[in-house]
């Protein structure tokens, strides 16, 4: 899962990212208001842990703009403030859940779990689409109810299908999903189709069905029927 840190103070990003990283999360940050506001305008995230309080602007007209764009999108705010006026501004403005600082880290990956369940798999850790079955705790595969083991590329990869069922994903989608904004850099996206021939040779060698589409001219898409 893809995850965006707005928060001005260094220390507290870098150790987040640290953490969430060890999670298994792609991480990437933003130490300004300015900076947050590129990122939610032009990349998309699982989840966007938000500090209300930045030193050039205010989390709480990121949150709203965000929202216009992506009502969908999932958001904690992380705040010093702990009082009930700033809790309910940005709840009713769509934040998901509000975590006053100092918190746990082992808290706030809760919460993020928990949010990431309601958004993307009806608060359920596991996600079954005919003879697959994926394990987001565990992070564990069955097909027919064998596990198959995937690289943590393809784990990823295989996850952003079944998060977005049935929509067409471009090869720039996938790739920024997976890598982050550092896929500006990459010359082509060619590589996406070796990581997506491998995973439907692991999926296939089980004896499922491959629901893995080309979409001519377009991308792929993930058919649950």
């Amino acid at each position: 899962m893809k995850i965006l840190i707005v928060e001005d103070n260094r220390e507290l990003a870098e150790t987040l990212v640290h953490y969430f990283k060890q999670e298994g999360y792609l991480c990437e940050t933003a130490y300004n208001y300015q900076t947050a506001e590129e990122k939610v305008h032009l990349y998309e995230y699982d989840v966007i842990v938000l500090d209300i309080t930045l030193p050039d602007g205010s989390g709480l007209e990121i949150l709203k703009q965000l929202k216009q764009k992506r009502p969908d999108a999932g958001v904690l705010i992380i705040s010093a403030k702990d009082a009930l006026d700033d809790k309910l501004n940005g709840l009713n403005l769509g934040a998901d859940d509000y975590l006053t600082k100092p918190f746990h880290l082992a808290e706030l990956n809760a919460r993020i779990q928990s949010l990431l369940r309601r958004k993307r798999f009806n608060g359920s850790h596991e996600i079954t689409v005919g003879d697959l079955r994926l394990n987001t705790v565990t992070a564990q595969v069955l097909v027919k109810g064998q596990e198959i083991i995937l690289t943590r590329k393809e784990y990823e990869l295989l996850l952003y299908f079944l998060s977005n069922r049935n929509r067409i994903l471009n090869k720039e989608a996938i790739a920024e999903h997976l890598w982050g904004d550092n896929i500006d850099m990459a010359d082509s996206f060619d590589f996406i189709y070796t990581h997506i021939k491998n995973l439907r040779k692991k999926i296939a060698s089980h004896g499922s069905t491959n629901n893995i589409k080309s979409v001519y001219g377009m991308g792929y898409k993930f058919v649950a029927e």
